[in-house]
């Protein structure tokens, strides 16, 4: 009886050490290259105060942190489409992902300058 009781404690302390379920990256899709629309976020990015951490063309990865308060990691992610490319950001603070808002004056300043380098 001491055991089951110990198990089902041990279970439910389990289930309340999940992480939470991360929201989706913001994305669109932009009618230029995938090499310009990474040249153009890296640009922005320290622009805005961010330090990059990782940037790489060829992959289409840029991670920065956000040099001032509130501090905080952005991902963008740059893909090949058809029609030109996709670009997705990501916020995380600690461990835990934010939400799209966070960095949706980040998404429409790209917005505006891509659609300038058509």
């Amino acid at each position: 009886m001491r055991l089951a009781a110990v198990l089902l404690v041990l279970a439910l302390l389990a289930g309340c050490a999940a992480p939470a379920p991360s929201a989706p990256a913001r994305s669109m899709p932009v009618a230029v290259s995938a090499d310009r629309a990474v040249h153009e976020a890296l640009a922005l990015l320290m622009e805005q105060g961010y330090v990059i951490t990782t940037a790489d063309g060829s992959l289409g990865r840029i991670d920065a942190s956000l040099a001032r308060w509130p501090i905080y990691r952005v991902e963008v992610r740059v893909t090949d489409t058809p029609s030109g490319a996709s670009i997705s950001l990501q916020g995380y603070r600690g461990g835990q992902t934010l939400s799209p808002n966070v960095v949706e004056p980040l998404f429409i300043e790209l917005q505006h300058r891509l659609g300038r380098a058509l």
